[in-house]
């Protein structure tokens, strides 16, 4: 596989194993292209990653190898990486990955991490997310272009809101809108929000937005994850890379860009150029705090006005107050 190499990120070194170990076979890219893809983009990742903690996604066989995901801190780590304890749904609690450092990046890369799944919170305050993300995903018989045109609409639905959005390739088929906001609200309240946005945009454009939980009534149209939202639910971070034969990244974006952009413009070659040109589009995002008042009223309106309550929490959450029965609309129909 290679003697090990160093690599310096900042003012740390950061050692390589196996450097010559295929990553991607397709193309041929080996963990030190991975590496030095990270390398290149590092404060960009980091800057979606700062004090968060963050569960890895591991390939260390590369994609066409078993992967798994750590959410529990790696215990061999370095003592300049931090960690944060973040409690999950079953009230357990784990104490994460929580990079602070350029160089933390490139360390878990040396580990196989990809894909990065950092959580909506910083470590000083893991009860109140500093972020409303907002998940498009395109269904069975819808394609890019679907989540395309959904997210030029939510832009000008989040703008009427008071809420700027960023948006950023998934690296795969869906688009993602990140809202910085205060941290001022719980999980539950920013998952309300995000319900409330995903239901007016349905509302909007009924025929191609849909927030159905079950994937039997979401027809061919884009799906608002809103459950991305509860607590211990993630969505890979900008600059992940992502386990596809075409090695495909996680790009921000500026909204000018939206329309053209498509995610195979932006993989683990084109980005660091992209990257030395333009820099990281969503470098100011920390810096425009949002707040949650007007789209809170939306979600009181809508019980008020509609009896539009909760919807379904994932399946490994507990049950929750007000949420309606986790069963499929046919199995209901059937039982009834």
């Amino acid at each position: 596989m290679g003697e090990a190499l160093e690599l310096t990120v900042g003012e740390r070194t950061v050692r390589l194993s196996n450097p010559d170990k295929v990553y991607f076979p397709e193309r041929g890219y080996t963990k030190l292209d991975v590496a030095r893809y990270f390398q290149s983009v590092a404060d960009g990742a980091l800057r979606a990653l700062r004090e968060r903690p963050t569960t890895l996604q591991r390939f260390p066989d590369g994609i066409g190898g078993e992967s798994f995901f750590q959410k529990r801190a790696p215990k061999n780590r370095p003592d300049w990486i931090p960690t944060g304890r973040i409690s999950f749904p079953s009230g357990r609690h784990a104490d994460e990955f929580c990079p602070t450092e350029p160089a933390a990046v490139l360390w878990a890369a040396n580990l196989g991490c990809l894909t990065f799944h950092p959580w909506p919170v910083r470590r000083d305050d893991t009860e109140h997310p500093d972020e409303l993300r907002i998940d498009l995903d395109p269904q069975p018989g819808t394609d890019y272009a679907d989540a395309v045109r959904a997210a030029l609409e939510l832009r000008e639905l989040l703008d009427e809101l008071g809420l700027r959005g960023w948006p950023k390739t998934s690296g795969g088929r869906g688009i993602h809108v990140f809202v910085p906001i205060v941290p001022e609200w719980t999980f539950p309240q920013v998952r309300r929000a995000a319900i409330a946005v995903g239901r007016e945009l349905s509302r909007r454009a009924p025929e191609r937005v849909t927030t159905a939980w079950w994937k039997e009534e979401r027809g061919e149209r884009i799906f608002v994850d809103y459950n991305q939202m509860a607590r211990d639910r993630t969505i890979a971070s900008a600059y992940s890379v992502r386990a596809r034969e075409n090695a495909t990244v996680s790009a921000p974006l500026t909204w000018d860009e939206v329309p053209d952009a498509r995610p195979e413009d932006f993989d683990l070659r084109t980005m660091p150029a992209r990257y030395a040109e333009v820099g990281d589009r969503h470098a100011e995002m920390a810096e425009h705090p949002c707040r949650l008042e007007a789209v809170l009223e939306l979600a009181e309106r809508d019980e008020r006005e509609h009896g539009l309550g909760d919807l379904p929490y994932p399946p490994d959450h507990p049950k929750a107050a007000g949420e309606p029965k986790r069963v499929q609309p046919s199995r209901a129909r059937r039982e009834g």
